[in-house]
């Protein structure tokens, strides 16, 4: 079934198709996989043409037309992929001699690059997506927290499945879960990325101080299950909490996960209950190093990014969500000059790493670098690394993914370069930050498996949970009584 296809079937052809051209999938139940074809198409000139069949089997030499490397995109190169990693990255001629034996996989006209890190999401909230729109800075409160304590198991499977398949058809290959609310073992949010083939960051929330070092010890030689911590605002622990669990993810070198100066609402509820600002806070008690992961922080004083320069840890800079609901941008180029280690999020907005490059670009362009005459504002380069390796090491995952480096998790893209967004090219990697967008990507592939080929699972229904989720969703809304504010 190729992208048409799965879109007729969930009824989102004609008009509706310009906003999601590149199809994807999830079932609860998994379905007949789409059998992968047994010979190769030719195209009109009669050249062998890419397909899903190439990606099968343990080893793989891959031969792109291009490589993003750490070092910038690069031509005339060769990776071989070999039980689930990147074994051996180089010169594909040299590459190609020293392998006799594989059939080496040419792919003219692509790149090859590696997946998008998301290092902010929440997969139980995929139910309420548009329920935030229009809506006041603060909707935690009125909106996702009613919606995931309506969850139960398996809506919360569907919803975690859902946000996983979204994310992989943007290009993500790992997602940072920050923690649920929903009255549910964390075990069926992480059936639901497993099942959609994603890589992820699953954290359990440990406001009580209960639960965290089972957490962290549970999911030992999962090869996509990351286990992290979680406490949603400082406020909601005490310090001993706090310190207890930072030391517990220092241990297991784990991250903990934090939402820091996200709203003005906040940074005064902060001050009032512990007279310090909420970053300044959590550095004040001992529990701000490199193993946390602060989200958001929109709204840092000079003296904060210090801290966090200082301290190590990392944030999540989230700028669809600054558009969307926010009170500030995250300062980003100013946090990237100090050294500061960070990485991009969509906070649940939206599924497309490429939009979220973007949006990145953007937000700090109009918030920070007109007003400083910056016309580069980190340029490409910057902004893909923030969304890949950079991430990565904000997540605590630099030596596991997030670069296409000997040693790393084979977690990729194959991208279509013949494309009129990207034609002529003079700078590509300005170009995917600008022109990019999730129908340019052919494959996504996670731990050397390919999950998606043009948008659609290799191996389970994706239209069957699509339609699971349009039956179900509605229902579970009504029941969480969320608190709107209807735009006039």
């Amino acid at each position: 079934m190729g992208r048409r296809g799965f879109l007729r079937d969930v009824g989102l052809t004609g008009a509706g198709v310009l906003g999601a051209s590149v199809a994807g999938g999830g079932s609860a139940a998994a379905a007949p996989a789409e059998p992968a074809p047994t010979g190769h198409a030719r195209g009109a000139g009669g050249e062998r043409r890419l397909g899903p069949g190439d990606f099968g089997g343990e080893r793989q030499l891959l031969l792109p037309e291009v490589v993003l490397l750490p070092d910038g995109p690069r031509r005339g190169q060769g990776v071989l992929v070999e039980k689930g990693r990147f074994r051996e990255v180089g010169d594909a001629d040299r590459l190609t001699a020293r392998h006799p034996n594989l059939r080496p996989v040419r792919m003219d006209g692509k790149l090859l690059m590696p997946g998008f890190v998301d290092a902010h999401h929440h997969l139980t909230q995929s139910f309420g997506k548009a329920q935030a729109f229009g809506q006041p800075s603060e909707i935690f409160k009125s909106v996702w927290e009613p919606l995931e304590h309506a969850l139960d198991e398996k809506s919360a499977y569907l919803s975690a499945k859902l946000a996983s398949l979204e994310a992989l058809r943007g290009g993500f290959t790992t997602v940072a879960d920050a923690g649920t609310r929903a009255p549910v073992d964390v075990e069926v949010v992480a059936r639901g990325a497993e099942e959609a083939g994603i890589r992820c960051v699953l954290a359990r929330v440990v406001s009580d101080g209960k639960g965290g070092e089972e957490h962290l010890g549970r999911w030992d030689g999962n090869p996509l299950i990351h286990p992290s911590l979680a406490i949603p605002v400082p406020e909601d622990a005490t310090a001993a909490v706090h310190r207890k669990t930072a030391k517990l993810c220092a241990e297991a070198d784990a991250v903990l996960q934090v939402h820091v100066n996200e709203h003005l609402a906040s940074v005064e509820r902060s001050l009032k209950s512990t007279g310090r600002r909420p970053l300044e806070y959590l550095h004040h008690i001992g529990a701000l190093g490199p193993h946390t992961l602060g989200a958001h922080g929109t709204l840092l004083t000079p003296a904060e990014m210090r801290m966090l320069a200082d301290s190590g840890a990392a944030l999540s800079y989230n700028p669809v969500a600054s558009s969307w609901k926010g009170n500030a941008v995250t300062h980003a180029t100013m946090l990237d000059a100090m050294g500061v280690r960070f990485g991009t999020g969509t906070d649940g907005t939206r599924g497309d790493g490429f939009r979220l490059v973007d949006a990145a670009e953007t937000a700090q362009r109009l918030a920070y670098g007109i007003a400083s005459g910056d016309s580069v504002c980190g340029a490409g380069r910057m902004w893909l690394r923030h969304a890949t390796s950079l991430s990565a090491d904000a997540l605590g995952l630099g030596k596991v993914t997030g670069e296409i480096a000997e040693g790393r998790a084979a977690d990729y893209l194959v991208v279509d370069l013949r494309v009129p967004e990207l034609t002529p090219s003079t700078d590509l990697e300005w170009e995917l930050v600008r022109f990019g967008n999730r129908d340019l990507i052919t494959a996504v592939v996670v731990a050397g498996r390919l999950r998606l080929w043009e948008g659609n699972p290799r191996d389970w229904d994706a239209s069957a949970l699509v339609d699971e989720v349009a039956s179900l969703a509605p229902e579970v809304v009504r029941r969480a009584d969320i608190d709107r504010v209807e735009p006039r």
